[in-house]
């Protein structure tokens, strides 16, 4: 499966804010953008002029690289998207929300979203009961995630689950810290994603 294997620092820097591809390290003073707070490459602290489409092309590409999502996937998204009911845009950002590598994430199983994949992948966790080792598996309301009870004891997510409180839950997600088990209680809505972004300019992008 293809996949991007570059540094993912550069990715934020590119966007020119924190997307939060690294966990922890990016709430650090090592953060990329922190430190250059510039564009990569050679031609990173020119001046350049954008288009309508590159601001267009920008806020989809920052959309994807924030839920690690490749262009073939997130366009098929879309498309799911713009047959649903309501505004294609909040759609599209409630179906990526509803990933299962982001409800891993959004629980606090694990400190960034490619870690979840990872997490996912491997089947330490389990949905509805039973094993789900598949990143994109759209969830459901009342849907729970469960943490594998031979996953529980290992010292990465014992580490986790300490930092829990810390974190915090969005009000559409409920865990039980006790038993490392979470439960879909409602759909995402639009003030659900925490992120500055202007989905209506995605869509103005596919719809030409």
């Amino acid at each position: 499966m293809a996949r991007y294997t570059g540094p993912v620092c550069r990715l934020c820097r590119r966007e020119s804010m924190k997307l939060f591809l690294k966990g922890d390290r990016c709430f650090t003073d090592k953060c990329g953008v922190e430190r250059r707070a510039y564009a990569p490459g050679q031609h990173g602290q020119g001046r350049q002029k954008v288009s309508d489409y590159g601001v267009q092309l920008r806020e989809k590409q920052k959309v994807r690289r924030i839920y690690g999502v490749l262009e073939k996937q997130f366009r098929g998204y879309y498309h799911l998207a713009a047959r649903m009911k309501g505004v294609t845009g909040e759609n599209l950002l409630a179906l990526l929300e509803r990933r299962l590598d982001n409800v891993v994430y959004r629980l606090g199983f694990a400190a960034s979203r490619q870690e979840a994949r990872i997490m996912v992948a491997h089947g330490h966790l389990h949905v509805n009961g039973r094993k789900v080792t598949i990143p994109s598996y759209i969830t459901r309301t009342g849907d729970s995630v469960v943490l594998r009870d031979k996953s529980k004891n290992m010292t990465r997510f014992q580490e986790m689950a300490a930092a829990m409180d810390r974190k915090g839950v969005p009000p559409w997600l409920e865990m039980t810290k006790a038993e490392l088990k979470g439960k879909v209680v409602a759909m995402p809505s639009r003030e659900d994603v925490g992120m500055p972004v202007n989905e209506h300019l995605i869509v103005e992008l596919y719809s030409k």
